[in-house]
């Protein structure tokens, strides 16, 4: 479904940010009947999205925040690079596409039901540039996006229902596109063998 947002914060953990979507977008919620933490641990596993996404035939990791997608239907295959932004554990996920044709930016947010599952909500906003602007502004394109996303979301459920638990892992915090370390690393010589001190 497309809804108009207007600028919105999220909470978490005290923590407030603004969220990346404020405009016209993309959002679909499925609710999984597994806990918060293996919903989002399973998520983080991007590797694995292959084994239940249609569009999905390949994610390479990159860096720790960037990873390499490849989508397509059938014969027709696109590759490209995003970034995670934001990341806090069994909670919030956003990253941006590093491409400029066209630029796309989204967010996911994992919520406990009082049923002791998880109510993951997926928003995404196409940002087409030149030609695919024109293109892109029928209510159909959002449609179909709307129809895809909700669809990858009930493969997603399938999968994480089916397994019962996650497959792995990652739960490091990432903010504003940087990796958050629980402990600081310390200081180096510039010298090799020298300590510091």
């Amino acid at each position: 479904m497309a809804r108009e947002q207007d600028s919105r914060q999220a909470v978490t953990d005290g923590v407030t940010r603004r969220r990346p979507l404020r405009r016209k977008h993309v959002e679909e919620t499925v609710e999984v009947a597994v806990p918060v933490r293996t919903a989002y641990n399973q998520w983080t596993q991007f590797k694995t999205f292959p084994r239940f996404s249609t569009v999905v035939h390949d994610v390479e990791q990159v860096r720790p925040t960037v990873t390499a997608w490849t989508i397509g239907y059938g014969p027709l295959r696109r590759r490209f690079a995003v970034e995670i932004v934001e990341q806090d554990p069994d909670s919030y996920l956003a990253w941006r596409g590093l491409e400029q044709r066209p630029s796309h930016q989204g967010e996911v947010e994992f919520r406990p039901t009082e049923s002791g599952g998880t109510a993951i909500t997926v928003r995404m906003l196409l940002e087409p540039r030149g030609a695919t602007r024109r293109l892109t502004r029928s209510s159909k394109v959002t449609q179909v996006t709307a129809r895809l996303v909700r669809r990858e979301l009930l493969h997603f459920k399938q999968f994480i229902e089916g397994l019962g638990q996650e497959g792995g892992a990652w739960r490091g915090t990432i903010r504003n596109g940087r990796v958050q370390h629980d402990h600081p690393e310390p200081p180096r010589s510039r010298v090799a063998q020298w300590p510091v001190g």
